[in-house]
């Protein structure tokens, strides 16, 4: 039988699950839904400003809203300060409709149409220039629409040669000279990495501060740079993702069931400990860990993280519909798709245990394990929310809900879809009933959670 994989959780998220919300939610709304926890994302944030704070150096810190799509993350970035990633029209409108303002946005995505770099230029967004025609048609609209752009120019890694994104060293020096001679503000310098290695980040930041000095001899501004997101979330436990990968067989997958990877579940460093892991290395070549070499340069220090700010900041919850026993473990039916559960169309499975929330409060005669897959409500042979046999520590009956915890970055939204014309699942803002510091009242609501529904910006 498959190891359990038990998700890192909260104080919050289990008093929320231990209470009759999860149900009644559930019940009202008709089907599956998402929770988000604002409250969580505010803590995420503060932790990787104070690490900036702690290590002297200048530094930002911008919201990738691609990793979640709910009105309620863009407007707490806005109230506190923070700047927004945004990759499309859709998400810039969004991110402004939200508060954020148009200086504190950076618009990156490789190929960006000319109507989303007409609409960054006029509000004064900070733009990652990815191809040298880009730039051309940035240097033209600013002539058309008597604007200076803002700019980043996006590195290509060297460690990566091959990826899609970023300039070569060739192309970085024509696009340097382009604008010096040109109407652009060029203030820095920008890479996509991917993975999760604090080393290669730290080693390409220090290229990029030797790249700012260069232009500054140009004239330029060059006084910033961004290394983008990569910052790791800790699942899982070690010891149970250590069991998990080492007794890992076809035979623990519904229909011997193989993937192309997994996302690593458990990372000793993750979340703003890895940004304060890469500002404390010492860059290849250098002699100076990464923090001292930007203060001397004086150049400000950008990240883009989004899974990584929304770490315990949401979960998901399916009701069971049906369960069909099948050669020694069941074959559950939720009312969901894993549509809503996007690592499985990435060859992939999320895969931290989810919890289950039993429909009744009675006492257990037959616990388990109870080893179990996961169905969707779909006609689809290949959708599955869990392939892994999950060893539930009870039987699952129909009416009980399966909450997957920590889905709010990159899961719950990215690819959902109304297949078979089923509603998208509503996402519901869930924060303590009495604000932090408060005192409650003797007409308080004996419920800790007051609730509202996510408000998107149309």
């Amino acid at each position: 039988m498959t190891t359990a994989l038990p998700s890192h959780t909260t104080p919050e998220v289990r008093s929320l699950l231990a209470g009759t919300l999860p149900h009644e939610l559930s019940h009202g709304l008709g089907g599956p839904y998402h929770v988000l926890f604002p409250g969580r994302f505010d803590a995420n944030a503060a932790a990787f400003r104070a690490v900036f704070t702690e290590a002297g150096v200048d530094g930002r810190v911008y919201f990738a809203k691609k990793a979640n799509k709910a009105a309620v993350y863009a407007e707490r970035a806005a109230v506190a300060g923070l700047g927004v990633d945004v990759a499309s029209q859709g998400e810039l409108r969004e991110a402004l409709a939200a508060g954020v303002r148009g200086e504190d946005l950076v618009v990156t995505g490789p190929a960006k149409g000319d109507d989303l770099l007409r609409v960054a230029v006029l509000q004064g967004a900070l733009i990652a220039v990815d191809g040298l025609d880009e730039l051309d048609r940035l240097l033209t609209l600013a002539t058309e629409l008597d604007r200076t752009p803002r700019v980043l120019l996006r590195r290509l890694p060297p460690e990566q040669p091959h990826s899609r994104f970023g300039l070569d060293e060739d192309e970085v020096r024509r696009a340097l000279r382009r604008c010096a001679d040109g109407r652009v503000d060029m203030e820095g310098f920008s890479f996509h990495l991917s993975g999760y290695d604090t080393r290669q980040r730290a080693d390409l930041a220090a290229e990029l501060l030797s790249l700012c000095a260069d232009a500054r001899t140009l004239g330029l501004r060059a006084d910033r740079i961004s290394i983008g997101g990569g910052f790791a979330v800790d699942y899982v436990d070690a010891e149970d993702w250590r069991r998990f990968e080492e007794s890992r067989r076809p035979e623990h997958f519904h229909a011997g069931k193989s993937f192309g990877g997994f996302y690593p579940y458990h990372s000793p460093v993750a979340g703003a400990d890895a940004l304060r892991t890469i500002l404390a290395a010492t860059p290849a070549g250098e002699s100076t860990d990464l923090a001292g070499l930007l203060r001397a340069a004086g150049v400000a220090l950008l990240v883009e993280p989004g899974r990584a700010l929304l770490d315990q900041a949401g979960f998901t919850v399916f009701r069971v519909r049906g369960v069909k026993e099948r050669d020694g473990y069941a074959i559950l039916t939720v009312d969901g798709s894993s549509l809503s559960l996007s690592e499985q169309w990435f060859d992939s499975e999320f895969l931290p245990d989810p919890v289950l929330v039993p429909a009744g409060s009675g006492p257990v005669a037959d616990a388990g394990p109870y080893p179990a897959c996961v169905g969707a409500a779909t006609c689809l042979e290949s959708d599955l929310l869990t392939w892994r046999k999950i060893p539930f520590p009870v039987r699952p009956a129909v009416g009980d809900l399966l909450v997957y915890l920590n889905t709010a970055g990159y899961q719950m939204d990215s690819n959902e879809s109304p297949f078979h014309e089923l509603p998208l699942p509503p996402k519901v803002v869930v924060e303590p009933s009495v604000p932090a510091g408060a005192s409650p009242s003797a007409s308080s609501s004996s419920s800790a959670f007051r609730w509202r529904l996510d408000r998107r910006p149309v």
